[in-house]
């Protein structure tokens, strides 16, 4: 896909795990074919930017032999999958994941945006990251298989899980949803043995920057991270053995908990409590063609003053953030929209704003 820094090239980690080879070859990589940044998505997908025309086909190459492509192209468009990131070896989360790309090519075609959540730890994580089709926890202890925008979900059986999902991405697909593009937008009924019955149990706090169960969470500003700082990290510290990507612009390091505590880092965030985090913002211009305003710097300087969820757009697709924010920002013709409680592109109330208007209503001028 064509920015306006150059190619953007997807990777989508199987397990959304790299083993500290794969992630120190992704880094090599994103460095001889692109500019050596990468983004981590909504999705715990990687992006690596910038990356020339001719260069592409052996970046592809090196991420294929790096294990982190699908060699088949149509199980690698079909491999949409994700899943919560605290998952250890043969938990359900890891169980049913795992059944599922080894029946990728049992799955119809579908939208490019359709995608899985496996979500079966003790209480769900991934409530608010992009699906439409998702495997949860319910309050009682069983899995429920919930499709995106229904309340309700259908109990399952042991095993039987990955079965449910590809039998419910076939109905997606013979009820006519490839118009509607997402689960949520379509409306037909859903099958009797789909059909929901038992709600998710609720939801648990998303990961944090800190020490973890696995080793130490850290977090990315704006879910950016450069191939020198994760060269340099792995570096510092030969205990990590593999990173873990999330939904939540934070990277987890498998390591030892006790070394874990001792590690810090100016390139990535390590107090919980900081603003970033509380902030969404797209690339922004020039690097998005898209966009027509500049959105990372404005948002870092904002969000210290902004009281719950910012979220800075280039435009009104909002890439960055899908869901409302207390405070939205939408470019439009080179200045900004402001609305309140609100998704990228809504009604707003103030337009056409520049960035130092914005900055003295917050008070942050």
């Amino acid at each position: 896909m064509m920015a306006g820094d150059g190619l953007l090239v997807r990777v989508r980690p199987p397990l959304g795990r790299l083993t500290r080879a794969q992630a120190l070859g992704l880094c090599v990589a994103a460095t001889e074919h692109g500019n050596g940044q990468i983004d981590l998505t909504t999705r715990a997908n990687l992006q690596i930017r910038g990356v020339r025309e001719d260069g592409w086909r052996s970046l592809v190459e090196a991420l294929i032999d790096l294990g982190l492509i699908d060699l088949d192209p149509v199980r690698e468009a079909r491999a949409n999958i994700l899943v919560a990131p605290d998952w250890r070896t043969g938990d359900d989360t890891h169980r049913i994941a795992e059944d599922l790309r080894r029946r990728l090519s049992d799955l119809p075609d579908l939208p490019g945006k359709i995608g899985f959540a496996i979500d079966a730890g003790a209480r769900p994580v991934l409530r608010e990251a992009p699906a439409d089709f998702r495997i949860e926890r319910a309050a009682s202890g069983t899995l429920i298989l919930r499709a995106e925008g229904r309340a309700l979900g259908a109990p399952l059986t042991l095993g039987g899980e990955p079965e449910s999902l590809i039998a419910l991405a076939h109905w997606f697909v013979d009820t006519g949803g490839l118009a509607s593009k997402r689960v949520a937008r379509h409306h037909a009924p859903l099958p009797e043995w789909a059909r929901g019955t038992t709600p998710p149990a609720a939801v648990a706090a998303p990961i944090s920057p800190g020490p973890n169960p696995l080793g130490i969470a850290l977090g990315l500003r704006f879910g950016r991270l450069t191939a020198i700082a994760m060269t340099d990290l792995l570096a510092a510290e030969p205990t990590i053995r593999a990173i873990r990507t999330t939904p939540w612009h934070i990277v987890v390091c498998e390591t030892d908990p006790q070394l874990a505590t001792q590690l810090d880092s100016a390139d990535f965030i390590t107090d919980p409590s900081s603003p970033t985090l509380r902030a969404d913002a797209c690339v922004g211009a020039p690097a998005c063609p898209q966009a027509t305003v500049e959105t990372r710097d404005l948002a870092r300087r904002l969000a210290p003053h902004v009281t719950g969820r910012l979220h800075v757009s280039g435009c009104a697709k909002g890439c960055a953030r899908a869901a409302t924010a207390d405070v939205v920002l939408t470019g439009r013709d080179g200045r900004y929209d402001l609305a309140f409680d609100a998704r990228a592109g809504a009604p707003s109330a103030r337009t056409g704003l520049d960035a130092a208007q914005i900055l003295a209503q917050f008070g942050a001028a």
